[in-house]
């Protein structure tokens, strides 16, 4: 008998080897139907690196040796549906779980040193050369 995590079979996620399972998941996509977790394509669609980076930020936190697979999927789960509800009331760019979003977040200060057009001197027209 697979082992299952909720009473609604419908939505019951196989629990039986759960790691290994997501870890054979190839898109976003897969990811939520494995887990059983609702999604907007319209959602998913511009955020779906960003929603798993963020789910991976969130299981770094766990330990899941010698727990039980009902506990690793219900954790799992857990983790997926909070990375998506992330990015239904924010966007990528607000979030910033990638590093190339994060050193240029133009709400902090530039570093001296480091190359920055102003944007008004992006704007100057180019001198005409003879």
């Amino acid at each position: 008998m697979t082992e299952t995590s909720s009473c609604d079979i419908g939505n019951a996620v196989v629990v039986a080897d759960i790691l290994p399972r997501l870890k054979a998941c190839s898109s976003a996509e897969d990811f939520f139907t494995e887990l059983k977790v609702k999604f907007d394509p319209k959602v998913l669609a511009p955020a779906r690196l960003h929603i798993l980076k963020r789910m991976g930020q969130y299981l770094a936190s766990e330990d899941f040796d010698d727990m039980p697979d009902r506990v690793v999927a219900a954790r799992c789960r857990s983790h997926l549906e909070r990375a998506y509800e992330d990015f239904t009331r924010s966007s990528p760019l607000k979030e910033r779980v990638f590093k190339v979003l994060e050193d240029h977040d133009p709400t902090r200060p530039v570093k001296p040193g480091t190359a920055f057009v102003d944007f008004d001197d992006i704007l100057k027209p180019v001198p005409h050369r003879e």
